[in-house]
């Protein structure tokens, strides 16, 4: 395998992860090695995405993290091409006997009957509405959306049915159904979040190498804003010592563009998300690698991460406390989480019956 000067393997154009380490529910692993006749076969340069059909039964999950705000989700995707290494996401590649790495985005999964597969779990009695977050897991508004329209389809039946939907996402190409969602958000049954990491695209395009550029999310979010859709920012991940120093300019920039509401998550990096960003690290910013990882390890008790209920999100210690500090006075100087927005889910009416059947209530 072909490696930079510091070591580190050397990126392909496109993809956020440098290698594709063997799952962790895997029994065995295998590892390259030349063995002096030069027959070793490189990785090609260039590897394409491959899609394949999602089976699952269901497409609603249920969450019950406490550091979770919300209690419903789908994902119409999984993986996602848009190859944010940081991802933490990249595991759950693992029940389906692939890598977190490479697999994790060009390896896609995509769920061709989610549309009635929702109408079916919307209309059952025992149904409660609640709020929907779409796309937490893997990006729902990612390239292959743009042909497939999956979350388009769900869009259209949680409008159909009045059912309210929080989304988050790094993809300026929600705008493209705004016409769903100002008629959503007009009933307010809707709310759009905008996932920004850096500005500086030279950081960004290797960071989040398929995401929509931060400008481009950032007109994103000041057309839906402008058409009256509630929108907000998330600076997620914040990497110490990368990108922390632009916390106050993506807040000032997203509440300049319309945005009223703000969060943000520190960097996290379960299982082999911390061997991947590491990888990312001494090939892209070796100068600054030591010390990044150092900072993180001050903030999970001198692991890489610590995955406890109430400190994953945030960590801890000087470092944490000073970024959370930041953050609770940018949002107060730029008036931003003034108020909490609660969807409305008194108007949801279960979908119509296909066989043509009246509902007796």
């Amino acid at each position: 395998m072909n490696k930079n000067l510091h070591g580190a393997p050397l990126a392909r154009k496109g993809r956020g992860a440098l290698t594709n380490p063997a799952g962790r529910f895997e029994s065995k692993a295998s590892q390259r090695e030349d063995d002096g006749w030069e027959n070793l076969a490189e990785i090609p340069e260039r590897i394409e995405t491959t899609l394949q059909v999602d089976t699952a039964r269901t497409v609603i999950s249920r969450n019950d993290s406490p550091d979770i705000s919300f209690e419903l989700s789908i994902n119409p995707y999984r993986g996602c091409e848009h190859g944010c290494v940081y991802c933490f996401a990249r595991p759950s590649h693992g029940y389906l006997g692939l890598s977190s790495g490479l697999d994790f985005e060009t390896k896609l999964f995509y769920k061709a009957d989610a549309a009635q597969r929702l109408k079916a779990e919307l209309a059952q009695a025992s149904y409660q509405p609640k709020p929907i977050a779409l796309g937490i897991n893997t990006d729902a508004y990612q390239p292959v959306e743009r042909r497939l329209r999956i979350t388009r389809s769900l869009l259209e039946i949680l409008c159909e049915t009045n059912h309210p939907v929080s989304i988050v996402t790094k993809s300026a190409l929600v705008a493209r159904d705004l016409d769903l969602l100002a008629e959503m958000a007009k009933r307010n049954l809707a709310q759009v979040y905008f996932s920004i990491t850096t500005f500086d695209t030279r950081i960004s395009r290797k960071l989040e190498p398929r995401a929509a550029a931060p400008e481009a999310r950032l007109k994103a979010l000041a057309e839906l804003s402008e058409a009256g859709v509630p929108t907000g920012v998330l600076v997620a991940p914040v990497i110490p010592a990368l990108t922390d120093p632009e916390l106050e300019t993506i807040l000032k920039r997203a509440r300049e563009a319309g945005a009223e509401s703000a969060g943000y998550v520190m960097l996290r990096l379960p299982y082999e998300i911390k061997d991947l960003f590491a990888e990312w690290l001494q090939a892209h910013a070796p100068d600054r690698a030591a010390h990044v990882m150092n900072l993180l390890k001050q903030m999970h008790g001198g692991k890489a991460y610590d995955a406890r209920f109430g400190h994953r999100m945030r960590g801890s210690g000087p470092v944490a406390d000073l970024i959370a500090q930041r953050f609770k006075l940018a949002c107060k100087r730029l008036g931003l989480n003034l108020k909490r927005r609660e969807l409305d889910c008194s108007r949801f009416k279960p979908p119509r019956n296909e066989n043509g059947q009246m509902s007796l209530f």
